[in-house]
């Protein structure tokens, strides 16, 4: 029986974000609360578990064109009928009996995996799969037991707690491709399951059994193109990998991460578009971690690989490539750097103007991250011109892509030279995040006044406090404000008022009265014609 490993649950995720000039806590907090709900938007891009389903009445599997079972008519119809036959001690008959619980199994809707659970058909299932000499009913066998571990965590565990998974193991040698393919897949839907079923596989040297058996795996070294059957075994072996690659509580050990990358870089390679998918949500899921781990696979020199694939015209692979990247920026400096060298700052305001709202605020995610980092950083972004699409997203974008804008602007305040945020204003963005003030996030009115007191920060600096105090009121800002003083949540109503109190009195300044005649800023908008001198 497999073992369950026990491991302390750690969160490396603490330790990955940048605080240049900020609060680490509030940094962390933050985007841990983000990833979160990114990953939840992710699910339904890749599954954690797939059942392979007949497309066609009595249709073998699409993974073994050159293998059918036509000359064993099926005309069994009941589990009980599957039982006889299973039982039986006639092979011809437990083919039969395989084949016709294999075919329930495989229903797209309502298939009966508990029923064929609590018949007992599981020790036989597993038994038959050490049937090399018959390899119809060790195929039959093995795709009934891939469907039943595609179901719930409780049928995942039978199919575990009967012995499958060093009879699959085993099966990842036979010379029979679509027979491997099938152990293939039922590996991955075990290590779907979680983390824990996970470790347990790699534990029992799953990844060396799945990398190197098989000469597929070859075909990129040697310069060839896979068949078609063989593209079919990679797109299962690289989602398999994906799912060996999944879950943080706790993180995949450090030395499968480091058996896995090298094929997952040749991976990357390939033109395939499921297996680019796939490839890239390995990555990052390998990436989503502390810098430590985002170290393993920049040394792989990937990065340029994954933004290259930023430009692929299948959002399937974009929305993790686009991922990876995020998670890669969100990392040292160093490690973003080794980003923006490999040309991120290019692709990512196309990616900002995506006609999907989801890379829409992926993108301006993984800007927030490249913008909390040194000036130095922050220029690039302005020289590659991410300003104008980023200040386009807080006023257009829907709520999720506004909320990161709205964390990339503040990041940009933090870190950024007074001359950057000069530009910063200058193109538009104190206007767009007092616009934003009006919404219902307490989180984000938090982040917009943190980003205005950052705005003051610089300008006190150059002594134009009184004259920046008049553009925000002048863009209405100072009326928002006010208004936050009777917001029902009380961190929200406590920094209002603690802006106003500071920059916004007239004990403080004359700021109120001051007349726009006085002198000029280097301040200009688009809709107060004054320039400031700050």
């Amino acid at each position: 029986m497999l073992k369950m490993p026990t491991k302390n649950v750690t969160d490396d995720r603490l330790n990955k974000f940048k605080n240049k000039g900020k609060e680490p806590s509030k940094l962390r907090e933050r985007r841990i609360a983000e990833c979160v709900e990114l990953r939840k938007a992710a699910k339904n891009e890749n599954f954690l578990k797939r059942r392979n389903i007949s497309t066609l009445p009595d249709d073998e599997s699409m993974l073994s064109p050159e293998f059918s079972n036509d000359n064993h008519e099926v005309t069994l119809t009941t589990i009980e009928e599957i039982i006889g036959h299973v039982n039986s001690d006639c092979k011809e008959r437990q083919t039969r009996g395989c084949q016709a619980a294999r075919k329930l199994l495989s229903r797209e809707r309502n298939p009966p995996l508990k029923e064929i659970v609590e018949a007992g058909l599981l020790s036989r299932f597993v038994e038959f799969l050490a049937r090399d000499d018959e390899p119809s009913v060790q195929f039959e066998a093995a795709w009934a037991l891939t469907n039943i571990a595609s179901g719930t965590s409780w049928h995942t565990q039978q199919v575990v707690e009967h012995g499958a998974v060093p009879a699959f193991i085993a099966l990842l040698a036979s010379p029979m491709l679509h027979i491997s393919e099938q152990a293939v897949w039922a590996l991955g839907n075990i290590a779907g399951d979680g983390p824990a079923y996970r470790d347990a596989l790699i534990d029992c040297n799953v990844i060396p059994a799945l990398l190197l058996t098989h000469p597929t795996m070859t075909y990129r070294r040697c310069g060839l193109f896979p068949s078609p059957v063989q593209v079919g075994y990679l797109r299962n072996l690289t989602w398999t990998l994906s799912n060996l690659c999944r879950n943080k509580n706790p993180f995949p050990p450090l030395s499968a991460v480091q058996q896995v990358l090298p094929s997952l870089v040749q991976l990357l390679h390939m033109s395939d578009k499921d297996i680019l998918s796939d490839a890239c949500w390995a990555v990052s899921y390998l990436t989503d971690g502390a810098n430590e781990r985002i170290d393993i696979v920049v040394k792989t020199g990937i990065v340029p690989r994954l933004v290259a694939l930023l430009g692929f015209e299948e959002l399937t692979v974009v929305t993790p490539a686009l991922r990876s990247i995020g998670n890669i920026v969100s990392g040292s400096d160093l490690q973003t750097q080794v980003a923006i060298d490999a040309g991120v700052l290019s692709a990512l305001p196309g990616l900002m103007r995506h006609s999907k709202a989801s890379v829409q605020k992926e993108a301006a995610w993984a800007v927030s991250n490249i913008a909390a980092g040194p000036a130095q950083q922050i220029q690039q972004l302005l020289t590659c011109g991410l300003l104008p699409p980023l200040i386009d997203l807080l006023r257009n974008g829907d709520f999720k892509t506004q909320r990161e804008a709205v964390w990339a602007i503040t990041n940009f305040t933090s870190g950024g030279t007074v001359e950057q945020v000069i530009q910063l204003v200058q193109s538009g963005g104190l206007e767009a995040i007092l616009n934003l003030l009006t919404v219902k996030d307490a989180k984000t009115i938090l982040v917009i006044m943190d980003a205005i007191n950052n705005l003051f920060l610089a300008a006190e600096k150059l002594g134009e406090t009184d004259k920046l105090c008049l553009l925000v009121e002048e863009l209405g800002g100072l009326d928002k404000i006010e208004q936050l003083q009777n917001h029902e949540n009380d961190t929200v109503y406590r920094t209002a008022q603690g802006l106003i109190e500071k920059f916004f009195t007239d004990d403080e300044s004359d700021c109120l009265q001051t007349e726009a005649t006085d002198s000029a800023f280097i301040f200009k908008t688009p809709d107060v014609q004054k320039t400031f001198e700050f």
